[in-house]
This record gives structure tokens, C-alpha cells and sequence, in this order.
């Protein structure tokens, strides 16, 4: 029995850990078109904008650990606001790293998508992506953010498991396609609402208090990482 169960074991880690054949490049392009459908008209966007402020909020909790902080709870917010709390410093490193996590998350994420497509690893990709949503869902600690988790999370795991190979793969690059694209427009709603006097302790001024560096610095940051994020994932994704 043990080594049937190693054998199972090694068999699901080789279907993981593998490669599957890249989708057809109108895949590519529709998937492309599907994501600017829901990111750029404002009305989708509302809606829509919930799946990237769970990648905002879930790069301020992992950072947050990775940095030796205390993680007590994410709240996700039906405004599409959210807010992450640790425990910890409230200077140095760590607390630096966690406050620029949030905005720099969501195109880093699909950055880091787009190298696993382009190197034709769609189902580890999604298993990645359903291990890190059902972690997160732990760490809600409010009922709007808890059924985002479970919606969100629960798509993730009827693709991975019970769709074909051509619905994951459509689904797995309309993902990573939603947060390059998605991960540009936020800083500059970010930066015009400050513009007007609000958003008075957002990240950045968080950050300008912390490092005493400009907070247009710091949206400068946002923006490069964002603007590049999406010009090398575009390109890996379009490289077929």
C-alpha cells in the first residue's frame, strides 16, 4: 500500500510539475481581449477590481511573513477597498516591505504567471494559485471577504480539477492576462484620488512617513513596476 501510495504521489507531482502544449494564439488574443473587456470600462471594473484587491491585500500578508512579521487577519471590503494587519515594528525593513507589497503585488503575480505559461506549466499554475487562495482564506476575518475567498477560491479548484486541458489553459492566461492589465490601473486611480484630497494615508504616504522619500516617488514605483510587469508578461505570453 505504501507503494501504491508513492506511486500516486510521484504520478500527481509529475501531472503538476509538467508541462502542457501551449493554447492556439487566438487563445492567446481572445483571452488578451477578455481581460481588457473587464478592466478598462469602469462599470466591469467595479466588479472586477474585488480579484485585485485580493492580490493587493495577499501581498501585504505574505510579505508581512516572509519579513518575520505577526499576520492577524485581511479584511476585503464590497467597495473594493481592503486592509491587512500585522503586528510588529512600526518602522524599519519589514514594515517598509509589507506597505510597498500592495500595489506592486497584482503585476508581479502576473509577471510571475506568465513565465510559468510561457514555459507551458498552466497546471501548476493554477494549483499555485488555488494553494495560495485557500491559505489567504484562513486569514479572513470578515463575511464579504470570506465569500470573495470562497468564490474566487472555489473557480480555481472546479478548473483545475474537473476542466479539460483547453479550458485551463484559456482560463489560466484570462488570469494572468486580468492581472498584468488589471495591476496598471489601480496606482493611477490611487494617485488621481489624492490629487482631489482624498486617500490621505494610502500606502504611499504610508511609505513617505516610513522612508521619508516623496510619495510621488513612490507611485513612480508603483507605476515602473506595474508599466513593466506588463510589457515583459505581455511579451512572454504572446511568444509562442
Amino acid at each position: 500500500m505504501d507503494s501504491t501510495a508513492t506511486a500516486s504521489l510521484a504520478s500527481l507531482w509529475d501531472e503538476v510539475s509538467g508541462t502542457q502544449p501551449d493554447p492556439d494564439l487566438w487563445v492567446v488574443i481572445a483571452t488578451l481581449g477578455a481581460a481588457l473587456a473587464v478592466v478598462v470600462p469602469h462599470p466591469l471594473w467595479r466588479i472586477s477590481r474585488n480579484a485585485i484587491t485580493i492580490a493587493h491585500e495577499g501581498g501585504h500578508g505574505l510579505v508581512a511573513l516572509l519579513t518575520g512579521r505577526t499576520l492577524t487577519g485581511i479584511r476585503l471590503h464590497s467597495d473594493t477597498s481592503g486592509l491587512t494587519v500585522s503586528r510588529g515594528k512600526p518602522h524599519g525593513i519589514g514594515m517598509i516591505l509589507t506597505a510597498a507589497a500592495g500595489y506592486t503585488a497584482p503585476p508581479l503575480l502576473g509577471l510571475g504567471g506568465a513565465s510559468l505559461l510561457g514555459s507551458g506549466r498552466i497546471t501548476l499554475l493554477l494549483w499555485l494559485a488555488t494553494a495560495l487562495l485557500l491559505t489567504m482564506l484562513v486569514m479572513i476575518r470578515n463575511a464579504y471577504g470570506a465569500l470573495t475567498m470562497i468564490v474566487t477560491g472555489g473557480l480555481f479548484v472546479l478548473v483545475s480539477w474537473l476542466a479539460g486541458p483547453q479550458v485551463q489553459a484559456a482560463f489560466a492566461y484570462a488570469v494572468v492576462w486580468f492581472l498584468l492589465i488589471g495591476g496598471v490601473r489601480p496606482a493611477f486611480e490611487l494617485q488621481a484620488k489624492r490629487a482631489r484630497g482624498g486617500a490621505g494615508d494610502s500606502d504611499a504616504d504610508q511609505l513617505s512617513r516610513l522612508t521619508h522619500v516623496p510619495a510621488g516617488l513612490w507611485f513612480f514605483l508603483f507605476h515602473a513596476v506595474s508599466l513593466c510587469s506588463l510589457i515583459g508578461g505581455g511579451r512572454w505570453l504572446l511568444e509562442m
